[in-house]
């Protein structure tokens, strides 16, 4: 009778606590200054941590400033390159961790057509525009308010604003939980526009500034790209990877075919070109896979995007000097941006980045860090 009793008792606590053994941690949230830009608009950090990763996130650009996640031995190292503070943010063209639109990645010329108007972005690469511009969205103060599990970003595009038409409300929600960060896109305009978004992380798994990525082997479930010319805009083909050194449909180092005597390859000193997705748009589908030996550490990258474009830091060149005094050489990351197809609005066949009044863009990518045994 009296173990009857115990067992009575002791019930309730057992069953407690189970549940907050399997019931996934809260994702702290915390805010603090991070200085303020040259025109002396505050700049606020945001930091999440669910007790197996921690984001830092900043309002100038939504720039992920530092990503701490652990190596297979339980070590904590910063994994996305920067630098130290926001004057330097706004000086780098690296467009380091930034939200980057209103049209992520290359338009030629600056210009497309949309309901038989012209319009101009300034050129800013080139004879080509590049991530929205001159001012480009990671290069503005967006409003932030904390929301469960991350933050929530917000900022308003005027019509006009770097060429584009349509003044566009976007919303970029970063959320971190199980080891993953979350980042949901949503957006709004009252004028036919174009629209691009995604994030330009640079990473580096064995931690930012730790030399190059060409030993990380990464795997990417497509079996076509988007070929470019000599100004690194798509020609329009679709051309399959078999036999190319673009053929990640299998797991391949980052370094073991990036020197091949590739055309392709020679344009873009290395990658630098977009991936059409084998998996269907508007799904969220595990779309790259990146494992770095040495630490263990990998990244899966699931989006809902047709593409993603990978490139390796071959326009870095030392003259950044980083996080911690790191200087940045060529090849020290590795970007996966999720995306629509760069130029999309001069491609008809490509998939279409127009929104009209009345649609709502939405968007969502997850990068998910875990480690693996030797």
């Amino acid at each position: 009778m009296l173990l009857q009793k115990l067992r009575y008792l002791f019930a309730p606590l057992a069953a407690l606590m189970i549940f907050t053994a399997t019931c996934p941690a809260k994702t702290a949230v915390n805010k603090q200054a991070f200085g303020k830009t040259p025109e002396g608009t505050p700049v606020e950090l945001y930091t999440l941590k669910d007790g197996k990763i921690e984001v830092g996130i900043i309002t100038y650009g939504g720039i992920v400033v530092s990503l701490r996640v652990p190596d297979r031995n339980g070590r904590l190292d910063d994994v996305v390159l920067g630098v130290d503070s926001v004057e330097k943010y706004v000086s780098q063209t690296a467009h380091f961790g930034g939200i980057v639109g209103r049209y992520a990645n290359r338009i030629a010329h600056g210009t497309f057509q949309l309901d038989g108007n012209t319009y101009h972005i300034p050129k800013n690469d080139g004879d080509n525009a590049l991530h929205g511009g001159l001012v480009g969205f990671d290069k503005v103060v967006w409003e932030a308010k904390e929301i469960s599990d991350g933050v929530e970003l917000t900022h308003v595009s005027k019509d006009g604003d770097q060429g584009f038409p349509g003044t566009l409300t976007a919303h970029v929600r970063y959320t971190v939980s199980g080891g993953a960060l979350q980042i949901e896109y949503s957006a709004t305009t009252d004028k036919d526009t174009v629209l691009n978004l995604t994030n330009h992380s640079y990473f580096n798994l064995k931690g930012q500034g730790n030399g190059d990525v060409l030993d990380t082997v990464l795997e990417i479930d497509a079996s076509r790209f988007t070929p470019v010319d000599a100004t690194l805009i798509p020609t329009g083909e679709l051309k399959s990877v078999d036999g190319t050194p673009f053929d990640f449909r299998k797991p391949h180092a980052i370094g073991e075919r990036i020197n091949a005597d590739d055309p392709q390859l020679r344009l873009g000193h290395g990658y630098d070109h977009n991936f059409v997705l084998d998996h269907a748009e508007s799904k969220l589908l595990e779309a790259a896979e990146a494992y770095e030996p040495a630490s263990g550490r990998t990244l899966k990258v699931l989006t809902t995007e047709p593409g993603v474009q990978l490139y390796t830091g071959n326009f870095l060149d030392g003259s950044i000097t980083g996080k911690e005094g790191k200087v940045y050489k060529a090849r020290y990351a590795f970007c996966l941006e999720t995306q629509h197809f760069p130029d999309s609005p001069n491609h008809p066949k490509f998939p279409s980045t127009e929104l009209k009044p009345g649609q709502k863009f939405y968007s969502v990518t997850v990068y998910e860090f875990g480690v693996r045994a030797r």
